[in-house]
């Protein structure tokens, strides 16, 4: 067994780090100062290879795999969590369902774009009265004329859906049939009528990388632009989902690195009865409990994606290590706060904001609960996580 890390690992490290130096840290003020999507900034991601890991090259991609994409979610969370989101929209839960779900053309037409930051992704897939039951909650119809589907409903909680060029959206179009009515489109939010996002207002997480309610009001959808065939919706969502809780776990770990990072910092510096409160072990005790839990939620991490680069199944890797990765970064936060006290308020610190992110992203990609639901029926014998095949267009088993 090697724990040994790929030098290509530490090379992907120093570029987000160098794009958020020279491309995000001096323009992020001015973007959130004036609440406009930062384009130029995705762009730049994009051209630097931070969404392309996953991808094979043929289709711009970098093939580096999804230890890489775990990494550029980490880092680029820790240095700014707001851009995280871009790990999603443009990395994983919209390109990459369009490369494992999609045609040759419709692979070719939309994922270069979107991995290049040329155009902008979203996923829309949970609406106001779902939640964790997206598929039978589902209010949003798509009805089949001629050679379109025409859309009424709406969803929530979809970023970056404001700027989106191209977006996953699932709808009914067997209404009768439940879940297995739902069907998956590759939609073009600006290419007609009907199309509608309402940004969230949601202080004090990022002004100008925002999350918004969706109406769609008999808006048109190419026939051509099914993903998958009609019915296969909710498998097509289960399986982008599995893919986004690598990016974020990364997130989360990076975000718990930088509370982490944050407290150690202040305990060190800040004095309370003639001695830094980091020698007061009530302050050591919690401080232990987080360098152990990231260290582990990491390693998690590590083992899921050298699952899916291995083309493996990973439904309960993917669960385990989101879950974990969630309850680590609350309780980073959480001690982060108790440590600066009344200063974790303050503007001039970060912790409210990092546990802002940390609260949003415990949610996202299925929350504490229905990832520990999934691992205890798995754990019992009553339904093994791993039954559903892999969708991997390097090393694929088929899920059809």
């Amino acid at each position: 067994m090697d724990f040994s890390e790929d030098p290509i690992i530490e090379v992907v490290r120093d570029t987000v780090r160098r794009v958020y130096d020279v491309e995000i840290a001096p323009k992020i003020d001015a973007y959130e100062a004036s609440g406009a999507f930062p384009y130029e900034i995705i762009r730049a991601m994009g051209d630097a290879g931070l969404f392309s890991a996953a991808f094979p090259e043929e289709m711009g991609g970098t093939a580096l795999g999804f230890s890489a994409v775990g990494t550029i979610a980490e880092e680029i969370s820790r240095l700014s969590p707001g851009f995280g989101y871009a790990m999603n929209m443009q990395a994983m839960t919209c390109p990459f369902t369009i490369l494992n779900w999609g045609t040759e053309e419709q692979a070719r037409r939309f994922v270069p774009e979107l991995i290049s930051g040329r155009k902008i992704g979203m996923f829309a897939l949970t609406e106001p009265g779902g939640g964790s039951d997206p598929g039978g909650a589902m209010r949003t119809v798509a009805r089949r004329d001629g050679d379109s589907y025409v859309l009424n409903g709406s969803k929530i909680w979809i970023t970056f859906s404001n700027a989106a060029d191209v977006g996953v959206l699932f709808a009914k179009t067997d209404p009768a049939a439940g879940k297995r009515g739902i069907s998956a489109f590759i939609v073009e939010p600006k290419s007609a009528p009907g199309f509608t996002a309402r940004p969230i207002e949601m202080r004090p997480l990022s002004n100008c990388l925002r999350s918004c309610e969706v109406f769609l009001e008999d808006f048109r959808v190419p026939a051509e632009n099914l993903l998958g065939r009609e019915g296969e919706g909710l498998k097509v969502a289960l399986n982008a989902l599995e893919y986004g809780r690598l990016t974020v776990s990364g997130r989360l770990i990076g975000l718990a690195q930088a509370c982490f990072d944050e407290t150690v910092r202040y305990a060190r510096e800040r004095e309370v009865g003639g001695q830094k409160i980091g020698e007061y072990q009530m302050v050591q005790h919690p401080i232990a409990d987080v360098a152990v839990g990231i260290d582990a939620a990491r390693l998690m991490m590590r083992r899921m994606a050298w699952l899916m680069d291995q083309g493996q199944r990973s439904t309960r890797a993917a669960a385990r290590a989101k879950y974990l990765a969630s309850e680590v970064a609350q309780k980073a936060a959480q001690t982060a706060k108790d440590t600066f006290a009344a200063y974790a308020l303050a503007e001039e610190y970060p912790i409210n904001t990092l546990s802002a992110y940390v609260n949003m992203l415990t949610v996202g990609e299925g929350t504490p609960n229905v990832q520990r639901i999934l691992i205890a029926e798995d754990a019992l014998g009553f339904k093994t996580a791993d039954r559903h095949p892999v969708m991997n267009p390097l090393k694929r088993e088929t899920a059809r």
